[in-house]
């Protein structure tokens, strides 16, 4: 078995398409289909039954599936500890992010990194902070840079790098502006309101605020993308809750009688992987530019 056609094997797998497989590996589909055929003569046996456009695992895909991960995470462990010999920083770097990181505290950061380091060749991939603890696990990127976790997870490392204050925020006609303050989550709670999306840790923290309470939250949208609540939130749709360095312009913080609410950001890597040289400068970088970094 060669590492293309396991490759191949696995973008099938994850994606149920030949086609969009093709697409992640900037392959044509004749191609992937060949691998595939190539692994399947080799094992004597059909990995995927294919029914209609519809594709599946068969019983012995299911089986070579965490196989195929193991050797590749194998080759490419093996391949970053070979290059890290000679002590050079370059080759490709998968780096993931969320919108909101990669357009606020990442740039000057990359800006220099980049500068430093010419010969690394940067994969920046913009992912839910959600979506890229599974592509750590998964191997798909080698760092990223997100909302962490409130659950640590034993594969994988994470490091606290600053504290994003949340705030409590509408428009500056919304009824709730107009209110004596300090307001209450009960007050709060008879509006509707724009947050981030139901399966995302800040989602969670928000509304983990809220059920301490007793209380129930009104949510007319909900998104993933901050400056989307913050455009619904301007409009009037609702209050919402934002980081810091979001409230301008149409928006105005409301004072709440609540303790301060706090969402931390970091990078994390898995525990188990070699890390490059570049993923290693990377973290150098961005411990140098953190606040107060904590081990989680």
């Amino acid at each position: 078995m060669d590492t293309q056609s396991l490759q191949a094997f696995l973008a099938v797998a994850d994606t149920q398409s030949f086609s969009r497989a093709a697409e992640r590996l900037h392959l044509t589909q004749p191609a992937v289909s060949k691998r595939i055929a190539t692994l399947e003569t080799q094992l004597t046996t059909r990995l995927f039954d294919r029914i209609g456009r519809r594709i599946a695992l068969t019983e012995a895909g299911h089986l070579l599936r965490p196989q195929a991960v193991r050797i590749l995470e194998a080759m490419e462990d093996s391949r970053r500890a070979l290059a890290n010999l000679s002590g050079q920083v370059g080759g490709r770097l998968t780096l993931a992010t969320s919108h909101h990181i990669g357009l606020h505290r990442l740039p000057p950061i990359l800006k220099r990194y980049t500068r430093a380091h010419p010969d690394v060749a940067l994969d920046l991939r913009f992912l839910d902070s959600e979506l890229a603890y599974q592509s750590v696990l998964d191997g798909q990127v080698e760092i990223a840079v997100v909302t962490l976790s409130p659950t640590p997870l034993t594969a994988l490392s994470a490091m606290e790098l600053w504290r994003d204050r949340l705030c409590f925020v509408c428009a500056a006609d919304h009824p709730l502006a107009h209110l004596p303050a300090p307001l209450s989550l009960d007050t709060l709670c008879a509006f509707d309101c724009v947050l981030p999306g139901f399966q995302t840790f800040t989602h969670a923290l928000i509304q983990r605020r809220f059920e301490q309470a007793g209380l129930a939250l009104q949510v007319s949208v909900a998104t993933n993308y901050l400056e989307t609540l913050k455009m619904l939130c301007s409009v009037g749709l609702g209050w919402s809750v934002l980081p810091q360095g979001m409230v301008e312009g149409e928006l105005v913080e409301l004072e709440v009688a609540t303790s301060r609410l706090e969402r931390p950001l970091g990078y994390l890597v898995h525990t188990r992987r070699t890390l490059s040289n570049a993923a290693l400068e990377l973290i150098d970088a961005l411990e140098s530019q953190g606040q107060a970094p904590k081990a989680r």
